[in-house]
C-alpha cells in the first residue's frame, strides 16, 4: 500500500481523507491544514493524524494529495516532487501555464508521477461512452450551477468550465486553432457566466457554456460525429448513444428510417450502454495508485492538466478584449 497524506482539509479535502482511508491502495498517514481551528476540529471528529508542517507530512508519505486553494498548488507540489514524492493535484493544476510546465519538468527529473483531479473523466456516464466518441466534429456543453459563495474567488471558467475543456481535449485529437469567448460578472468580481467557442485544426468546433448563478444544476455534453450522436449527463449520470446505419432492404415495422433528398435511407438505432454506479473521486485516486505501481501514465497526466489550464486561460483572456 502507498502511504498517502492530504494537504488542505477543506470541503473537498475532507472527502479525499475519507476516501483514501477507504481505499485498498492507500494507507492514509495523516493531513496538514494551514487553519489550526479547522485542523483541530477534523482531528476531534475523525481522529486523523495531524502534521505540524507541510515538510513533516511530505517526509512521512509516498503520495501527496494536494487539495489546497489553487494559488498554493505550485509551491507545495514543487516541494513534494523535489522530495521524490508522487503528487495528486486538484484542478486546476496551477495558477499559470509556466508553473504547470515547471512541475512537469520537475516530475520528469525526479521520476515521480503526477495526476490532476479532473474528476469528470471518471464520471460513470462519461466512462460508459468515452470509447464510442470517435472524431467528433461538433460538441456542445452546458455546465450550470446554483450559486455557492465557495468557488467565487476564481473565474467560472477555472471553477466549472475547465471540467468540460479537459473532457473535450481528451477526445478531440487535434490542436486548438482559435478561441473566442465572452463572460459576464453578475455577482462576483470575475465572470459568473461564460460562453466559449473552441475551433480545432481538424475542423471540430466546441461550444461551451458555464454559469454559477443558475436556478438549477445542469451538466450536459453532446458529441456529434459521423453517423452518431452521443449525449452525456454528468449530473444525472446518464448517457445516450444514437447511431445511424444504412437501412436494410426490408426494415421491420418498428425500424426508424430517415431518407435524405438524394434518396439515401438510414436506420436510427439506440446503443445505450449500461452505466455502473461508482465513486468518481475514489476511482481517480485508485487509478493514480495503479499508475504508480505499474509505472504507467496516469489517466489525467500533469501534461493534460496543463493543456486544460492553457485553454481556460486563453478563454479568460478573451474577456479582457
Amino acid at each position: 500500500m502507498l502511504k498517502a497524506g492530504v494537504l488542505g482539509a477543506g470541503h473537498l479535502g475532507k472527502i479525499h481523507l475519507r476516501l483514501l482511508q477507504q481505499s485498498e491502495n492507500y494507507d492514509l498517514i495523516g493531513f496538514y491544514d494551514a487553519s489550526e481551528t479547522q485542523a483541530k476540529s477534523i482531528v476531534e471528529e475523525f481522529g486523523y493524524q495531524l502534521f505540524n508542517s507541510i515538510e513533516e507530512l511530505i517526509d512521512a508519505v509516498d503520495v501527496v494529495d494536494i487539495v489546497t486553494p489553487t494559488f498554493a498548488h505550485f509551491d507545495v507540489a514543487k516541494q513534494a516532487i523535489k522530495a521524490g514524492k508522487h503528487v495528486f493535484i486538484e484542478k486546476p493544476i496551477t495558477n499559470t501555464v509556466a508553473e504547470a510546465q515547471q512541475l512537469i519538468d520537475l516530475a520528469n527529473a525526479h521520476h515521480v508521477k503526477g495526476q490532476v483531479g479532473h474528476v469528470e473523466r471518471f464520471n460513470p456516464a462519461y466512462t460508459a461512452v468515452a470509447s464510442k466518441i470517435d472524431n467528433p466534429m461538433f460538441i456542445e456543453s452546458h455546465r450550470l450551477a446554483e450559486f455557492n459563495p465557495r468557488g467565487t474567488d476564481v473565474p467560472v471558467v477555472l471553477d466549472l468550465m475547465i471540467h468540460d475543456i479537459d473532457a473535450i481535449l481528451s477526445v478531440v485529437h487535434s490542436e486548438v486553432k482559435h478561441i473566442s469567448a465572452s463572460g459576464v460578472s453578475v455577482i462576483s468580481e470575475t465572470p459568473d457566466i461564460a460562453n466559449a467557442r473552441i475551433e480545432f485544426e481538424n475542423g471540430c468546433v466546441a461550444n461551451l457554456t458555464a454559469s454559477r448563478i443558475s436556478l438549477k444544476n445542469m451538466r450536459k455534453s453532446r458529441f456529434f460525429q459521423r453517423d452518431a450522436y452521443i449525449s452525456v449527463d454528468f449530473f444525472e449520470k446518464k448517457c445516450e448513444v444514437v447511431k445511424m446505419k444504412d437501412a436494410p432492404e426490408t426494415p421491420d415495422d418498428f425500424a426508424m428510417i430517415l431518407q435524405n433528398a438524394e434518396g439515401v435511407k438510414k436506420q436510427i438505432y439506440f446503443d445505450n450502454p449500461n452505466v455502473p454506479s461508482n465513486n468518481a473521486i475514489l476511482d481517480e485516486l485508485d487509478t493514480f495508485a495503479e499508475a504508480i505501481k505499474n509505472d504507467t501514465t496516469p489517466v489525467v497526466s500533469l501534461e493534460q492538466g496543463k493543456k486544460a489550464l492553457e485553454v481556460a486561460l486563453k478563454i479568460i483572456d478573451c474577456f479582457a478584449h
